[in-house]
């Protein structure tokens, strides 16, 4: 496998970051991507660099503190402190703190940047080379709640295995049906969070005058129906995981809100002047085009880039063969238990029929068949004819 490094430099003097890019560039193994603070470096870390290189002395944050947040973010990127200062206190102190590599702001610093990031790669080289292998080992009892054996499927459960143990949000998409609830909660509860709250709110669901004082809560009073106060679904999940279901239908004037609350993990609760800081990883989920609607403008651009840090595509049903199958005697067999019926079987024919048809109501639609079809069934197997009076 070919492996390339991505890497930021945060550096606010636009001299200093242009002699440094073109000097890395000459590596054709490397992603140079310049930051001018560490606002903006934070902004973009769902872009998932591999190394950091950090201006000890920025103009919004010292580079110490960037380096803090960058590894609380993710604890495997690298990062590597630059600064004019050759006290070895401030050298301890960063290393201390968790820099890989300190470099003095001198004449020969590009070359000893250079060297640095060189020696880094071999680490980021191993662990993406370590990753790559342990990503096509699946654990498939940890994803029981995900049956299916296609191809597509065991795509979806390697990126879920690739981003489960991290705080990246993440956004699910794909066909109403298809299971991205199941994604959200296989992202759960294989996480360091899996013992935190799991909070699920159906943007589509909620009344749009409501979806602000059900995310971020209010305080008595704060309006005319407040009798009291109420926390919000982000307060709720705090230290845990909050999974937006259906987030494309979200009005477009709360999208800048949620995008700051996503931006600065912190909430103000309606009627309330006092923030509060939090710490919950998001997964969103939708069925709409979301480049579409962003397009359109029915959905913030930036709100979508923040969302989609790191993207699932669910497959429709009909794309997924023999699981078509595996789904329908699992839907079959807890159904039967769940309604103390003797357990059934289907019959070759509705195995066949099933297997041609389109399901444009994905995995939903094949649970209601299911369970219609059992108790139309007048003997111990489901046929054909089950089949075609539920789905005429």
């Amino acid at each position: 496998m070919t492996v390339t490094s991505k890497i930021f430099l945060v550096e606010d003097d636009m001299l200093v970051a242009s002699v440094m890019r073109q000097a890395l560039c000459r590596n054709d193994k490397l992603e140079i991507i310049l930051c001018s603070t560490a606002a903006e470096c934070m902004n973009n870390l769902h872009m998932n660099p591999d190394i950091v290189v950090i201006d000890y002395n920025l103009p919004d944050q010292d580079g110490l503190s960037l380096m803090k947040n960058i590894k609380t973010y993710n604890s495997q990127i690298m990062t590597i402190i630059c600064s004019g200062q050759e006290s070895l206190e401030v050298v301890v102190n960063s290393y201390k703190q968790g820099a890989n590599e300190y470099i003095l702001k001198n004449e020969n610093m590009v070359v000893n940047i250079e060297n640095a990031i060189n020696n880094l790669m071999m680490n980021v080289t191993l662990r993406k080379e370590v990753e790559f292998l342990k990503d096509q080992i699946i654990d498939r009892n940890k994803y029981s709640n995900i049956i299916g054996n296609s191809n597509p499927v065991l795509r979806v459960l390697r990126l879920i295995q690739k981003v489960e143990k991290n705080n990246m949000t993440v956004l699910v998409t794909g066909q109403s049906g298809t299971g991205k609830e199941l994604v959200a909660k296989a992202l759960h509860f294989n996480s360091p969070r899996a013992r935190k709250p799991f909070v699920i709110v159906n943007m589509g669901a909620i009344p749009t005058e409501l979806v602000e004082s059900e995310l971020f809560g209010h305080e008595k009073g704060a309006f005319t129906d407040a009798r009291e106060r109420r926390i919000g679904k982000f307060e709720e999940a705090d230290g845990g995981t909050i999974f937006l279901d259906e987030i494309g239908e979200m009005d477009l004037g709360l999208q800048s809100k949620l995008l700051r609350v996503l931006q600065e993990k912190e909430v103000t609760r309606i009627g309330s002047n006092k923030i509060m800081k939090l710490d919950f990883r998001l997964i969103a989920a939708t069925n709409r085009n979301m480049a579409t609607e962003v397009k359109e403008g029915r959905f913030r651009e930036d709100l979508f880039y923040r969302l989609q840090g790191f993207l699932i595509h669910l497959p429709p049903l009909k794309e997924r063969g023999d699981d078509i199958i595996l789904l329908a005697k699992n839907f079959l067999a807890e159904f039967c238990q769940q309604s103390k019926m003797e357990q059934l079987t289907i019959s070759k024919e509705a195995c066949k029929f099933m297997l041609e048809y389109a399901w444009p109501g994905n995995i939903r639609e094949l649970k209601a068949v299911i369970e219609r079809a059992a108790l139309m069934s007048e003997n111990k197997i489901i046929t054909i004819e089950d089949l075609t009076f539920v789905t005429a």
